[in-house]
């Protein structure tokens, strides 16, 4: 959803404001300038679409938000229990909003298990909402509860409002003449239309949605419509004291321009097709479906009007080579997976090293290793990344911060891929693919073509009988090999795995040709041109340096705020470029007493921090499959500083 937007949106994610250092998790009983809301229930209840929604009435508010989407690992895990607890949680406010919030100001429970596994989040004096007609024998049972938490005191330093969502529901659509299984699938959109109240959200764009998405069956449409205004009535007419208030965030002061809010796939797969597009080159997207990359596949699949084309692989191995294949024929080679995926590419990934064509590898991080965490975040791919392969290897790895800024990562990682003729893996994870934020959609003319450039005749000396020939891996100035399509007059080459003779390409197995194309393609990836590094807040130089990259963005850059509103010496570097790293970045980080490395992993950026740069980088580890909150990190900077 698109909405041109003058005062009320969003300036960007990492612009400087002049925002209080108030914590996102205001209570509601003040005037906040953010609230944090977590819709939780049953899998089959709708959350994230419930989620979704509210997402786009927020945006359309002009609010600044952030989302986090929680999945459970299982594909429909038996109804009520608690490992099948799905949520989706929500920052927003009338400020910059960098991350979707520690603690949640208002917890939505449609049943006892989604109580139970959230409620330990929920700020004290937070408001939960209870839908009464769930909290029954056999559904408290599975959440093992020995009583009642509704009625037995327990959850006394909360606001509680409890009441029969289930049956307000079915009532609501009673005359479309539903039976009460059909019916209760309404329910999350009565939960909606209360949350839409609650915050004072226009409920038109979700009418729209509504009938849009039930076009073919008006009557479903109509009865979830029901269900929505049911909801919303209710917040309006019912005589409830206390805890139920309705609250209105004003909007976010930004700039004017198109905004509409962005997923981390969503943003990746627009900046692969940008890409390609600023190559020249058509793109083929090779990929096999794995949580959470697969959303990538189903997004390129509905562009196929740039020039895009998508192929569902057999499996992980076929879809790169495929993507190779696609390459050496001309085009943008693109694939995505996730941890256990990446692991299966590994030898194609050195196939394309040493055949040197330009390759991008999505990665998508999970919790692993193995199957692990298939729906929870980690940044635990970077040395597979970095190191992953067999033989010296060298592949250049960016790693975006946000569902945003993996727009313009893509780009970087199609004009590294297609200049240097290289592979190249553009890092995200869980919750950078499947979280939703504001996005500011740039002007295609702001962005730099880099085309492609095809060798069209030989380019080497004359032979003997002074005909010219041809050097297949012959550099330029950047290191790169000519890229040549196949069927090309006169330009026929061996390619492949085997090692191959400076320039001529011919194979070549002898000690001295390997070690000078080894080195010409570690040298390739060191040389390449990317940007100095940055602070993105604070001094350069000082007593201490939070080191950040990837996800972490959000909540390092909101801790070190808070930190330097109370006077602390203390500032924020987050790195793009993980391998080649910025070449400043050895100097700036010795700028400083000390350098702490908060990673979702135990400790893998901070190695390479300490074996490149000989730097005391400490590290600050978590690997729970959940995001860093703003606390935690607000407590190792004090704790630094000591």
């Amino acid at each position: 959803m698109h909405k041109r937007l003058q005062s009320g949106a969003r300036q960007g994610m990492h612009m400087a404001t002049q925002a209080a250092h108030t914590p996102p998790e205001a209570a509601l009983h003040q005037q906040p300038d953010a609230v944090v809301v977590r819709f939780a229930g049953d899998s089959g209840d709708g959350m994230q679409l419930t989620g979704g929604q509210f997402t786009l009435s927020t945006a359309l508010a002009g609010n600044d938000l952030a989302t986090f989407p929680d999945f459970p690992a299982e594909i429909r895990a038996p109804q009520g229990t608690l490992f099948g607890v799905s949520a989706f949680q929500i920052n927003f406010g009338s400020r910059e909003i960098d991350t979707a919030g520690d603690a949640p100001d208002v917890l939505v429970a449609m049943n006892p298990a989604a109580l139970k596994t959230n409620l330990s989040a929920l700020k004290p004096g937070g408001l939960i909402i209870a839908d009464t007609g769930e909290f029954t024998k056999r559904n408290l049972d599975k959440a093992k509860y020995k009583a009642n938490p509704l009625e037995d005191g327990s959850l006394a330093k909360y606001d509680l409002l409890a009441f029969d969502i289930s049956a307000l529901t079915i009532e609501a659509v009673k005359p479309f003449g539903l039976g009460n299984k059909d019916a209760l699938r309404s329910k999350n959109m009565w939960t909606l239309g209360l949350a839409l109240w609650m915050f004072d959200r226009s409920r038109e764009p979700i009418h729209e949605w509504l009938r849009a998405k039930f076009k073919s069956k008006p009557d479903i449409a109509d009865a979830n419509i029901a269900a929505l205004d049911a909801g919303h009535a209710y917040g309006e007419t019912a005589e409830l004291s206390g805890p139920l208030k309705q609250l209105h965030l004003p909007p976010v002061p930004t700039e004017a321009g198109l905004y509409r809010t962005i997923t981390g796939a969503e943003s990746v797969s627009l900046g692969l097709v940008a890409g390609a597009q600023l190559a020249g080159l058509p793109m083929f997207f090779g990929g096999y479906p794995i949580t959470p990359a697969s959303a990538i596949l189903h997004h390129l699949a509905r562009l196929k009007e740039y020039n895009v084309t998508t192929f569902q692989a057999e499996d992980e191995i076929a879809a790169i080579c495929a993507a190779i294949g696609a390459s050496y024929a001309g085009s943008l080679g693109v694939t995505s997976s996730s941890g256990p995926g990446i692991a299966l590419k590994g030898e194609a990934m050195g196939l394309a090293i040493m055949t040197e064509l330009p390759l991008v590898i999505v990665n998508s991080q999970r919790g692993g290793p193995s199957t692990g965490l298939p729906t929870k975040t980690e940044q635990s791919d970077l040395y597979q990344a970095v190191y992953g392969r067999n033989g010296d290897a060298p592949m250049p790895v960016i790693a975006a911060c946000s569902p945003s800024d993996a727009f313009e990562c893509a780009i970087e990682a199609c004009r590294i891929a297609t200049q240097y003729m290289t592979p190249v893996m553009l890092l995200t994870d869980g919750y950078i693919a499947n979280a939703a934020e504001p996005w500011k959609v740039p002007d295609p003319a702001s962005f730099e073509p880099f085309p492609a450039n095809f060798l069209t005749e030989k380019n080497g000396p004359a032979n003997e009988s002074g005909d010219t020939t041809l050097l297949p891996y012959k550099r330029d100035s950047k290191g790169a090999r000519p890229w040549i399509k196949p069927g090309t007059p006169g330009l026929m080459h061996r390619i492949g795995g085997i090692e191959k003779q400076v320039d001529t390409g011919h194979l070549d197995y002898s000690p001295d040709n390997h070690q000078a194309m080894t080195d010409a393609r570690q040298a390739k990836v060191l040389n390449i041109s990317v940007p100095d590094q940055a602070v993105s807040l604070g001094e350069a130089g000082g007593k201490l340096v939070v080191v950040g990259w990837g996800s972490t963005y959000g909540p390092i850059h909101q801790a070190v705020r808070r930190a330097r509103a109370k006077g602390l010496d203390v500032s924020h570097i987050h790195v793009r470029h993980i391998w080649p790293l910025p070449g400043n970045l050895g100097e700036l980080l010795k700028s400083y007493d000390k350098v702490l490395v908060p990673e979702m992993n135990t400790g893998q950026f901070k190695t390479v921090l300490r074996d490149q740069y000989l730097v005391d980088a400490q590290p600050l580890n978590k690997t729970s499959g959940q995001p860093f909150y703003i606390h935690e990190l607000e407590e190792a900077i004090e704790e630094a500083l000591a």
